[in-house]
């Protein structure tokens, strides 16, 4: 189900003497974040990262950037960017660059984006998709991106717009992420804590490890901010933390290494997200419980993770 959203009047952005900029968002989509410039530059992907750059068209004016989380995580990246695309070229957009994940450059292409930070904007390094377009306005070229993204518990939406700098334009309060109010934190309907408890696991899937490592790359991920709530939130639930690795290496080694990786992550919880510590234990298996396969990169760096079980049985 889709719903159809004004995106300027909508987040109370700007008003442009164009057409409204009209789109239909998922029904289960809602912003997390915006950011907002009067009279701000953004550069637009228009290629491929290859050779150690990334080609740009820099733009000048009224600038909006703003996060969507969806809590369908059955819909694939093609789903999502798919109708917003065509929607745009309807509005009178035009599209000067498109690529999904190996095209765009993959891990080179998504550090040279200007992107908003984890939990508001997860980009899954192997599984998301952008598109540049442009078009006329009043005043100037309006150009817009959008990068879309999803784990196995939700989708993203970055939508990034920069119109004639003679749009009005409204500077919102935004929240940040860096330091996270678990106490009002809103949580999605039918995300993680509803699959917790309709299925018993969950994969922290915006949880990643570097090779050998048990070092959390980003901590106040989407799913670990949603598990310190949900855990909060009910102090008679209790889980277990499993790590897991990828094939590389003896299986003694991986399931010491993937115990410490279920460890980090409990200890992350208790100390920086105010978790119990006897609502929660750590354990690892190894590389016996694979997610995908350990003949691609892709692959081995999804098995390298951390899955939260629900082992109260009221």
């Amino acid at each position: 189900m889709w719903r159809r959203v004004a995106y300027a009047a909508c987040l109370g952005l700007w008003s442009v003497p164009v057409s409204a900029l009209v789109l239909d968002l998922p029904g289960a989509a809602r912003v997390v974040d915006t950011r907002t410039e009067p009279v701000g530059s953004h550069a637009f992907a228009t290629g491929p990262y290859r050779d150690g750059a990334l080609p740009t068209l820099a733009t000048e004016g009224a600038f909006s950037q703003s996060a969507f989380h969806l809590s369908d995580a059955a819909l694939t990246t093609l789903q999502i960017l798919t109708p917003l695309r065509d929607q745009l070229t309807s509005d009178g957009f035009q599209v000067i660059y498109e690529c999904d994940t190996v095209e765009c450059g993959g891990y080179d292409f998504r550090y040279a984006m200007d992107v908003l930070p984890e939990p508001v904007m997860h980009v899954n390094l192997g599984d998301f998709r952008y598109v540049t377009l442009r078009r006329e306005a009043d005043g100037g070229p309006e150009v817009l991106g959008v990068l879309v993204s999803r784990s196995l518990q939700r989708g993203f939406i970055q939508i990034t717009h920069v119109a004639p700098a003679d749009a009005d334009a409204l500077v919102p309060t935004t929240t940040s992420t860096k330091t996270p109010d678990l106490d009002n934190l809103p949580v999605t309907a039918g995300d993680l804590h509803e699959m917790l408890e309709a299925t018993g696991h969950v994969v922290l899937s915006d949880v990643e490890f570097a090779p050998g490592s048990s070092e959390l790359s980003t901590e106040d991920t989407a799913t670990l901010i949603e598990l310190a709530t949900y855990l909060r939130n009910n102090p008679d639930r209790h889980v277990t933390l499993v790590g897991h690795t990828d094939a590389v290496g003896a299986l003694d080694g991986n399931v010491a290494l993937s115990k410490r990786r279920a460890e980090s992550v409990m200890a992350y919880l208790a100390s920086g997200l105010g978790v119990p510590t006897d609502q929660m234990q750590a354990d690892g298996v190894g590389y016996l419980s694979p997610l995908s396969t350990n003949l691609t990169e892709n692959g081995r760096t999804e098995n390298r993770r951390v899955e939260v079980i629900l082992t109260s049985t009221q």
